[in-house]
């Protein structure tokens, strides 16, 4: 997510802003004073535009951050550096740590206590954003453990350049070939810093990086359609070379395996860490199992209640009408947004604003298999000038065991929620129009999942699906299975379990086929916390929800709640219970415990 007169010229701003007082030591965590109910004016003096420095300061970070991370800006809709890859080599890499860690200390440093609250929710929220990557960096360090990451940077390369037409084809072509040329060197170096690799890591790489045949011979070559013969010769070389890099740097991945680690935990003390302080999450590991605990028991036993509890495990021969082909299923996934749209419409559960695009089902491209197999949300990017989204499904296949698949042919609509409206699409659509750029650019994943998955149950209680219907019992298989994941999160990265335990969980506990539970745990394994947002974010809602209700008293709508819950962006929970209820108790127990 991560240029040097640029981070000069923040260090000195930065300076500035701390110029007119002593050098401070970091504000006491443990006192209740740093965050109050009511934040009155203070009577001494401070000096003025404290809150706008640190707006200028986050403006500058990201603006660093997509000038040194250009495939992440291409993929948010800024194509300024299309033409780019990533720089990591030693001296690069060590800069953007170098960078990141000043730049944290210094606005952990900063006094808050007198600033109104919506002042110090963006201090809160841009601390949190620099936690995560220096966090990143200190404990996961990827660059030296994770040989995904060079393969994602020339997946996610191209895929960025083809997803939406931004430009003429032509020019998305050039950047294209300009990106395919880096690639050699990129992996060349990518293996030299791959120190101590992780061999599951390392086996996910290997199949991303020979499944790039189709992004790269197929998708990529309907930009060449008219370029000039030379331009279009120079392409196919350039991804010639491209695609032979990747098999090489499959080939020496493979050699080393051997010797690699089978995986390497953060451990409990950083895994809490992370939810504290990066997350803004009030609970520890231990309390985030117990609640994947309680929730899969509870989503078992509902399974069991079903007059038909067969009807929780999707089975496509229950379908009045079976696509015969990939292009019917899509136009059949997408077709039933419309209804579900009415519905909401018509219930007034939420409000549809008017620059909303289009939501559209494509096919998942062969090289994110490995750890999305059930696909993936592309939403609308925060730079995108284009309001349209996508939702990247599996190659149909009506004979398919997978989950995913077979849920959708038999009912697309639970997942479609999720995805698509009232779920990520839309949601993440609104914090894209948020005005304040320190919430617009805050991308939390226990809010977004948490959201999504809640609308899930929603639809269900408000009576979009009928009882014992087959879109009933996938919501509670999908939130059996989200709870699962619970557990298979927090102990793997905590170093309780192995990866096979970690399979075998899921098909057991989660009711997965092997297919969907090796990749539900490649990808809990390759993204440590992204497991548990879903549940332990549609927990915080609910508890918001109840809390909400007993304030708003008669005037309750329930519609209401979730504009006033999404109006404000992707932050964590706890941060919107204190805009929200006016009550901070959530933040301050975060906070009670030091970075």
């Amino acid at each position: 997510m991560k240029a040097v007169s640029f981070a000069l010229a923040l260090t000195t701003l930065s300076a500035a802003t701390y110029a007119q007082r002593p050098q401070e030591s970091p504000p006491d965590l443990t006192s209740k004073a740093l965050i109050t109910r009511a934040s009155p004016a203070s009577k001494t003096a401070r000096a003025p535009g404290d809150a706008a420095a640190l707006r200028k300061v986050a403006d500058e970070y990201y603006a660093w951050r997509n000038e040194n991370y250009p495939v992440r800006s291409s993929d948010a809709g800024l194509h300024t550096w299309d033409g780019r890859l990533t720089d990591f080599s030693d001296t690069k890499v060590a800069e953007r740590v170098r960078y990141v860690k000043g730049l944290l200390e210094k606005v952990r440093a900063i006094k808050t206590e007198a600033w109104p609250k919506d002042d110090r929710i963006d201090w809160l929220l841009f601390r949190a954003q620099l936690e995560r990557v220096e966090f990143g960096d200190r404990i996961l360090k990827p660059e030296r453990t994770n040989p995904q990451i060079y393969v994602a940077e020339c997946s996610n390369g191209i895929f960025s350049l083809l997803k939406k037409e931004y430009d003429t084809p032509g020019n998305r072509a050039l950047s294209a070939t300009a990106r395919l040329k880096q690639m050699p060197a990129m992996l060349k170096q990518g293996l030299g810093n791959l120190q101590a690799p992780v061999k599951l890591y390392a086996q996910l790489a290997i199949q991303s990086a020979r499944s790039m045949d189709s992004l790269f011979t197929g998708s990529l070559m309907t930009l060449a359609a008219d370029l000039p013969a030379n331009e279009r010769d120079e392409l196919v070389e350039a991804r010639d070379a491209a695609l032979a890099a990747l098999r090489s740097y499959a080939e020496e991945l493979e050699k080393r395996i051997p010797k690699m680690a089978d995986f390497a935990p953060m451990g409990e003390a950083n895994y809490n860490h992370y939810l504290k302080h990066a997350l803004l999450l009030p609970l520890d590991a231990t309390q985030v199992e117990m609640i994947g605990r309680v929730e899969l028991a509870r989503y078992r036993a509902l399974e069991s209640m079903l007059p038909d509890p067969s009807m929780a495990d999707p089975d496509p021969s229950r379908s009045k009408s079976i696509p015969p082909d990939q292009e019917s299923f899509l136009q059949a996934y997408e077709s039933r947004q419309d209804e579900m749209i009415s519905f909401l419409r018509d219930q007034k559960l939420l409000t549809l604003p008017d620059y909303l695009g289009p939501f559209q089902i494509r096919q998942l491209p062969e090289a994110f298999k490995p750890t999305s197999p059930g696909g993936f949300m592309n939403p609308p990017g925060v730079y995108d000038q284009d309001p349209s989204g996508f939702f990247f499904i599996p190659t149909y296949n009506p004979e398919s065991k997978n989950f995913y698949i077979r849920a959708a042919i038999e009912d697309p609509r639970p997942i479609l929620g999720h995805e698509g409206i009232p779920g990520h699409f839309l949601q993440l659509s609104i914090a894209n129009h948020v005005p304040n750029e320190i919430r617009r650019q805050n991308d939390d994943g226990v809010f977004i999942e948490g959201w999504a998955l809640y609308g899930e149950e929603m639809l269900l209680r408000s009576g979009l699906y009928p009882e014992n219907s087959a879109a009933h019992g996938q919501i509670l298989r999908l939130s059996r299975y989200r709870s699962a994941r619970i557990g298979v999160d927090v102990n793997l990265h905590t170093g309780r379990w192995t990866f096979e335990q970690a399979v075998q969980y899921f098909m057991e506990a989660g009711g997965l086929d092997r297919e969907a539970a090796e990749g539900e745990a490649a990808g809990a394994a390759s993204d440590p916390t992204q497991k548990i947002w879903y549940i332990t974010g549609k927990w915080q809602i609910m508890n918001l929800l109840g809390k909400y209700r007993d304030k708003q008293g008669t005037n309750f709508r329930l519609g209401q709640f979730h504009d006033d819950l999404i109006k404000n962006g992707s932050l964590p929970i706890s941060v919107v219970e204190w805009l929200l209820l006016d009550d901070p108790a959530s933040l301050e127990q975060v906070l009670r415990s030091k970075p």
